[in-house]
């Protein structure tokens, strides 16, 4: 899994003189601190999406999980790191519901099991995030292009997605800091 950290941050990212680190220099170094916490948390898996913030020393935690565990958990780990001020945790608990269960497998097992990503479900953190709620189905994570942007889109709507939205990025977007647009 690819973590999506936003830096809230005006100007370079340049150490200041005198050896005195920036407030951008800190903020860029605990983002980087807390990715690595997070990605380290196992519990987090192709079924969850996390992203990090970090303006000030202040941790923001945002995006969907599928058990309350994982969201109060990742809030503990991330706030005994040095140097965090505060976390706002906004990581929302997508509902239990059997049908979502069944169909957020049912995208894994279409997607993963197709011959242009067979075998990266196994990795630490599979790189594409399958998110559903009620039947609606969020993609994210990182994709080698476009083709298999819209490949596992495609997979995905064959499936019974109510609707998809297709925020994958590919590497080249991850490489030049681009956002997708949903």
């Amino acid at each position: 899994m690819r973590i999506v950290a936003t830096l809230a941050l005006m100007g370079s990212l340049t150490l200041p003189a005198h050896g005195q680190t920036s407030l951008e220099d800190r903020d860029f170094a605990l983002t980087k601190a807390v990715i690595t916490e997070v990605n380290r948390y196992t519990h987090v898996s192709m079924f969850d999406d996390v992203g990090v913030q970090v303006t000030s020393g202040t941790v923001t935690l945002y995006g969907k999980v599928t058990d309350g565990y994982k969201r109060d958990t990742l809030g503990r780990l991330v706030a005994r790191l040095d140097g965090v001020e505060a976390v706002d945790n906004r990581i929302e608990l997508l509902p239990a519901l059997a049908m979502d269960r069944e169909l957020r497998v049912r995208i894994a097992n279409a997607i993963y099991g197709h011959p242009v990503f067979l075998g990266r479900s196994a990795r630490a953190n599979p790189p594409i995030h399958i998110i559903v709620e009620r039947g609606e189905v969020t993609l994210t994570g990182v994709v080698a292009g476009n083709v298999e942007r819209q490949l596992a889109a495609s997979l995905a709507a064959q499936n019974g997605a109510k609707s998809i939205v297709n925020e994958l990025r590919t590497d080249a977007e991850v490489d030049a800091g681009i956002a997708t647009e949903s």
